[in-house]
């Protein structure tokens, strides 16, 4: 009778904590963000969009395209901003062209811009200039594939960059590809060197990155993958039947990891506090005519995610937070 009593007021007082915990974090400000991204090409910008539209802490202001492919890009944020019940949500179509498509596009097949019901930016550089103007409190851009967008922007409008923070998947300071310990020229960065160092030398209020160090190392498999691929969630249904396009499988059931997901980093480095599953290091970084994000006391400084404190501690989160909880 006496260890019921117990349990039943430890239950009873661990439930008002969590109640506590969350009207906290219902009055907690969120942090406005901008996601600029190349969803499309590998399926680890549509995990960090639905990550991104399940983390409470963020804000979601706009999100537009980079790279080209703006039409094909802008199809599958709008669908999956719709099947989220965000269409609040503008879209802003980037720099780089227009035309194009990618192993998403089975998706989006039958899909039209004119479908989704919110707002469609055709100058998304326009649009992330006006954004950022006119918030309240600065905005932090997440940008998370090659930087055509955000280096126009900051060609159009160069101080731009000291009203907002900079969160980026850029980059590769001592480990590269597939955890080597050779830094590789990262894609994001080679594909468009010069918008790159346009962006990473900005005067940004912060200029937070995670480069190949820890983003390359990211992945989810085993009970992690088990319980997204069950899940009844329909966005995480919707990220599942991407990512079964986009891996050329015939059934959900032939996948039983993810690939790495780079992006999903950024992602929880624009969460705010301290973010205790990285290592983080002040860094000058340069960058380099080929492609290389070099530490060089030339360079800019900035807060650079080197290595993980707790790679499994992410790894649930990211489950976590796409399951809702």
């Amino acid at each position: 009778m006496r260890s019921s009593a117990i349990i039943g007021t430890w239950v009873f007082c661990a439930l008002g904590l969590l109640g506590s915990w969350a009207a906290a974090a219902e009055k907690m400000e969120k942090v406005p963000v901008i996601f600029d991204t190349d969803i499309g090409d590998d399926i680890d910008d549509t995990w960090a969009l639905v990550m991104l539209l399940k983390s409470p802490q963020l804000d979601v202001k706009l999100v537009t395209t980079s790279c080209g492919k703006a039409e094909y890009r802008a199809k599958l944020i709008a669908k999956m901003l719709t099947v989220a019940k965000r269409t609040d949500i503008p879209i802003g179509l980037g720099a780089g062209g227009r035309d194009g498509t990618g192993r998403q596009q089975a998706w989006v097949a039958d899909y039209k811009l004119s479908d989704y019901p919110g707002k469609i930016y055709e100058d998304g550089v326009a649009a992330v200039i006006e954004t950022i103007e006119k918030s309240a409190q600065p905005i932090t851009v997440i940008s998370v594939g090659p930087l055509h967008t955000m280096g126009e922007v900051l060609q159009r409008k160069p101080e731009i960059a000291t009203k907002a923070n900079f969160v980026g998947m850029h980059g590769s300071v001592r480990v590269g590809y597939g955890g080597k310990n050779t830094p590789d020229a990262e894609y994001n960065v080679r594909e468009n060197v010069a918008a790159c160092r346009r962006v990473l030398s900005a005067p940004w209020k912060q200029t937070t990155i995670t480069p190949l160090d820890t983003c390359g190392l990211v992945n989810v498999s085993g009970q992690r993958f088990l319980k997204l691929r069950e899940s009844n969630d329909p966005m995480v249904q919707a990220l599942m039947e991407n990512y079964r396009i986009w891996a050329k499988k015939a059934k959900l059931e032939e996948l039983t990891a993810s690939s790495t997901l780079f992006d999903t980093v950024a992602i929880y480095l624009a969460y705010p506090g301290q973010r205790p599953l990285v290592e983080f290091e002040t860094l000058k970084i340069a960058v380099t005519d080929d492609g290389h994000t070099r530490i060089d006391e030339a360079g800019t400084p900035m807060l650079v995610a080197t290595r993980w404190k707790d790679l499994d501690g992410f790894r649930d989160l990211l489950v976590q937070v796409l399951l809702g909880q």
